[in-house]
């Protein structure tokens, strides 16, 4: 962990610790990080799919390349299958 990440830790323990007495503020405490939490996996999913999708257009431009260049090899449609 870096130096800001441990004072971010120490913050965010600390402000528990004062708020952990009122259930009504912990509550939102606990609904605001795990909106912040949701955010945070959809972000992650997202760039995912991203990366999946340039990884498919490569795909797709090099296959592109091939027929262009005449290597292409026909396929039973049984083969597919396998």
């Amino acid at each position: 962990m870096t130096a800001m990440q441990l004072k971010l830790n120490s913050d965010l323990f600390g402000a528990l610790q004062v708020i952990s007495e009122d259930e009504g503020l912990m509550k939102k405490a606990v609904k605001s990080l795990k909106r912040l939490a949701t955010m945070k996996l959809a972000k992650d999913a997202t760039e995912e799919n991203l990366m999946s999708s340039a990884e498919l257009d490569r795909i797709l431009r090099e296959g592109d390349e091939e027929i262009a260049r005449g290597n292409l090899k026909p396929i039973a449609i049984e083969d597919l299958w396998k």
